[in-house]
């Protein structure tokens, strides 16, 4: 019989490790680039208006109160405060302006009330023309 060789030992064996040269090259280059872009890129900083005091009040002045529950009181010159609803508060207060343009419109609106009721009458008075509308802040004293 002849002999029979096997050859067992002459087989590949699989490498089953990852080699991390590639990686870690890769890695650094991301590294680089990151360190070099990053003092490039701005913030987006937010200039916030500070509130103060104005040097004197205005003679004649046009205040929509917006209460808890959202309804709108007019009030000129600090007299009178009249119920309003929305859709009406653009011809109301032309009409409390009288003509005058330059007339303030204040806004003054409860702690409860949502932003979006605010911006509501905001936006209604712009619609409208009406060029100076700010808003009544507590002072922070």
């Amino acid at each position: 019989m002849p002999a029979v060789s096997h050859r067992t030992g002459s087989r590949r064996r699989t490498i089953n490790e990852i080699n991390m040269v590639p990686f870690i090259d890769v890695m650094l280059v991301l590294l680089i680039i990151f360190m070099v872009t990053a003092p490039l890129i701005t913030t987006g900083l937010v200039d916030l208006p500070s509130v103060g005091k104005s040097r004197q009040r205005p003679e004649h002045v046009i205040e929509l109160v917006v209460a808890a529950d959202e309804s709108l009181r007019l009030r000129v010159d600090g007299k009178d405060a009249q119920s309003v609803p929305l859709r009406s508060v653009a011809t109301r207060v032309r009409e409390a302006q009288a003509g005058n343009a330059d007339t303030p419109v204040v806004i003054s609106a409860d702690r409860a009330v949502k932003y979006e009721a605010v911006v509501k009458v905001m936006d209604t008075l712009q619609r409208a023309g009406v060029q100076r509308v700010g808003l009544s802040v507590k002072s922070g004293g």
